[in-house]
């Protein structure tokens, strides 16, 4: 799954190198067995954007101005939607932090609390993440499958400075209740820009998600070679 992920970052045209960053030796492992670049990381970091801050700091990090955090879930993250990410920062200076976000297609998602959604605001930049329909369509029934409410993609693009900044600031009452860290950067008075995209992630979140991935991947290689 790794090297999936690895392989597919590497192809997007903004990135000019793919790093993993694990506290698994089995990790590392597998990662120096296809001639992929690891480091290993603290054990105790209470966030992926937390590890990916350490590597930072450290030598293998600090020529990088901007940073990508893709998971290492995501088999078939599309190097499109990573450079639409890196672009947000790209083309406007201001923007310290990026992520992705796609139109709901599926009505269960809505109420799904496995999948994330976000409201933004005019310029594009997030007024908040939550596992509940947001915003909620007053009257319900038709009207929350009505509404073109938008999934996070949990992919993230941040300026190094302020990266850096992350492992310090405080956990709040909101990133603990509903249990996601994009939210540390709101409540600490970040801007987080929000780039939409057609890309909808599938991930591997427990094993019976294994064999689905698997039969996707054997589509797209069956589609490429086609």
């Amino acid at each position: 799954m790794i090297q999936h992920v690895w392989e597919r970052v590497r192809r997007a045209k903004d990135v000019s190198g793919v790093l993993v960053a694990t506290d698994d030796e089995r990790i590392l492992r597998a990662v120096k067995e296809f001639d992929g670049h690891a480091v290993m990381t603290r054990s105790d970091h209470r966030s992926g954007t937390e590890r990916v801050a350490e590597v930072a700091a450290s030598s293998a990090g600090r020529d990088a101005e901007i940073i990508v955090n893709v998971q290492g879930d995501e088999p078939l993250i599309d190097p499109a939607a990573v450079d639409a990410a890196v672009e947000v920062l790209l083309n406007d200076a201001t923007v310290e932090v990026a992520t992705l976000a796609v139109p709901i297609a599926a009505a269960a998602d809505v109420m799904d609390p496995n999948v994330v959604k976000v409201v933004l605001d005019f310029q594009g930049n997030a007024l908040y993440f939550s596992r509940a329909p947001i915003p909620w369509v007053r009257g319900g029934g038709a009207g929350q499958q009505a509404f073109p409410h938008l999934k996070h993609i949990g992919l993230y693009v941040f300026r190094r400075s302020a990266l850096l900044e992350f492992p310090a600031f405080p956990q709040g009452q909101l990133e603990k209740l509903e249990q996601l860290e994009q939210l540390r950067w709101l409540e600490n008075g970040f801007t987080i820009r929000v780039a939409e995209t057609t890309y909808d992630s599938v991930s591997i979140d427990v094993v019976e998600d294994v064999p689905r991935v698997e039969k996707l991947l054997r589509e797209v290689a069956a589609g490429q070679a086609g």
